[in-house]
């Protein structure tokens, strides 16, 4: 029973930034490490950034590092993806995922996506 709620998409110049949220609930939410993926009708759904729940270890696409960060507030049961340089490229739905494999598995769980449009 883990529930996912994202937030923080929206519209954003090129160089821009934009902090996406994942708030999850759930009694087995903390067990699970999270990921942040992105999908455009182009392409297929590609990680982009994950992190354990404890926050121990994290993962970032080579196409994000050095640009994105990822976070987790366990107190919040949240975690954050802050972008920053943001480019055209990086347009795309972006969903926070949860479960027990994120980069090299299936995650169990996904949000709803929330839309991530990066003009120039």
């Amino acid at each position: 029973q883990v529930q996912l709620i994202e937030s923080g998409g929206g519209l954003v110049q090129a160089g821009g930034s934009l902090r996406l949220s994942c708030a999850g609930s759930g009694r087995t939410f903390s067990s699970y490490a999270m990921g942040w993926f992105r999908q455009t009708h182009e392409k297929e759904r590609e990680i982009v950034s994950a992190i354990s729940w404890s926050g121990g270890s994290t993962y970032y696409a080579d196409s994000v590092k050095g640009r994105f960060t990822i976070s987790r507030d366990n107190a919040k049961n949240t975690v954050y993806l802050q972008m920053s340089s943001l480019k055209p490229e990086d347009t795309a739905v972006y969903y926070c995922a949860a479960g027990y494999r994120v980069v090299f598995g299936t995650p169990d769980y996904w949000g709803q996506g929330t839309q991530v449009t990066v003009s120039s």
